[in-house]
C-alpha cells in the first residue's frame, strides 16, 4: 500500500518529447509505470516509446482521451507555469513538477488559483515520487529502495537518495517516498504528506529529511507534536552553512538569523522526533 500513487495510476507526461521528458519516462515505463499520454504543444498525434504512448498537443484532450489522473512536468522553467496551470484546468489530482528554476512570482500565482481547485501539487524543483514495486513519478533511481512500512518526505533530492540506499542496505523498506522540493514557494508542504502517512495503515513510522531555510521543519514539529502517533525520526541538512549564503536550493538560505538547522533540529526534538546525524543512521534510531 502507499500513499498518492500506486500500481493503479494512470501518468501523462508533460513535456515528453524533450531530452528529459523522454529519458525519464523510459525509465518510469521500465520500472512499471502506467504511462497513458504525452502532451508536447504543436506534436499531437505522434506517438513515443516505441510507439506505445500517444502525444496530445493539450492536457484537456490527453486526460479526455486516456483517464489520467496524474501527470508529471518536465518543461523549461520558462514554461512550467503554464504547464501546471494547464494540469490543474485538466482537473488531473496529482501534479508533479521537477522543473528547477520556477520564478518565485509564477508560483505565486500557481499557490494562488490552486486554492480554489482540489488538485494536489508536489514541487516544483523536486525528484518526484516513488512507491516501491508499484510505480515511480520524477527521477527517483528505482533500485535503491524496496517495499516496506517506512514513509519518506524530504525537500532534498541527493539525501532522499542517500537515506533510502541506507533503508535498502539495512533491510528496511518504504511504503512512499515524497519529495516535496526545496524552493522557496511550492505546491505541497511537510503537513500535508505527515497527514496522509498519519492516515496510511501500512506505513508505521516516518523519515522527514529536510534542510536549512523557511519555517516548513518548525511548523512540521509543532504538527507532529498535536497530531501524530506514529514515530517520526528526521534528518536536516545544513548545520554549517553560513548566513547568506544558498546552498543548494533556492529555499536553502539562511536570513536575518532566520532558517538555522539548530533551531529546526531544537524544535523537532521537542517534539518528540529521533534526530539522526548523518544518512545511515536512520536505519539505527528506527530498529
Amino acid at each position: 500500500m502507499s500513499i498518492l500513487i500506486d500500481k493503479d495510476t494512470r501518468l501523462l507526461v508533460q513535456g515528453i518529447t524533450g531530452r528529459e521528458g523522454l529519458f525519464h519516462s523510459n525509465k518510469m515505463m521500465n520500472y512499471g509505470t502506467k504511462i497513458v499520454a504525452g502532451v508536447t504543444p504543436m506534436k499531437g498525434g505522434d506517438w513515443v516509446l516505441n510507439g506505445k504512448v500517444p502525444v496530445f498537443d493539450t492536457m484537456k484532450r490527453a486526460v479526455k482521451a486516456t483517464g489520467a489522473n496524474c501527470s508529471v512536468i518536465f518543461v523549461p522553467a520558462r514554461f512550467a507555469v503554464d504547464a501546471m496551470l494547464e494540469a490543474i484546468d485538466a482537473e488531473i489530482p496529482l501534479i508533479v513538477c521537477i522543473t528547477e528554476g520556477v520564478p518565485i512570482q509564477g508560483m505565486m500565482r500557481v499557490c494562488n488559483y490552486m486554492d480554489h481547485k482540489t488538485a494536489c501539487l508536489i514541487g516544483p524543483n523536486c525528484p518526484g515520487l516513488i512507491t516501491p514495486g508499484e510505480c515511480k513519478v520524477g527521477i527517483i533511481p528505482g533500485d535503491i529502495t524496496e517495499q516496506g512500512r517506512v514513509g519518506v518526505v524530504s525537500r532534498s533530492g541527493t539525501l532522499t537518495y542517500e537515506v533510502l540506499y541506507a533503508l535498502k542496505q539495512h533491510g528496511r523498506g518504504v511504503s512512499t517516498c515524497v519529495g516535496i522540493g526545496g524552493d522557496p514557494i511550492n505546491g505541497t508542504s511537510f503537513i500535508d504528506i505527515l497527514g496522509l502517512f498519519e492516515g496510511d495503515p501500512n506505513t508505521d513510522r516516518v523519515v522527514l529529511i529536510g534542510e536549512i531555510g523557511g519555517t516548513d521543519e518548525e511548523r512540521a514539529a509543532e504538527y507532529i507534536s498535536d497530531h501524530m502517533t506514529k514515530p517520526v525520526i528526521a534528518l536536516i541538512a545544513g548545520k554549517t552553512a553560513p548566513p547568506g549564503k544558498r546552498m543548494g536550493h533556492a529555499g536553502a538560505i539562511i536570513e536575518g538569523g532566520s532558517g538555522l538547522a539548530a533551531d529546526k533540529i531544537r524544535v523537532l526534538k521537542n517534539a518528540g522526533v529521533a534526530i539522526a546525524e548523518y544518512p545511515e543512521q536512520i536505519p539505527e534510531l528506527i530498529d
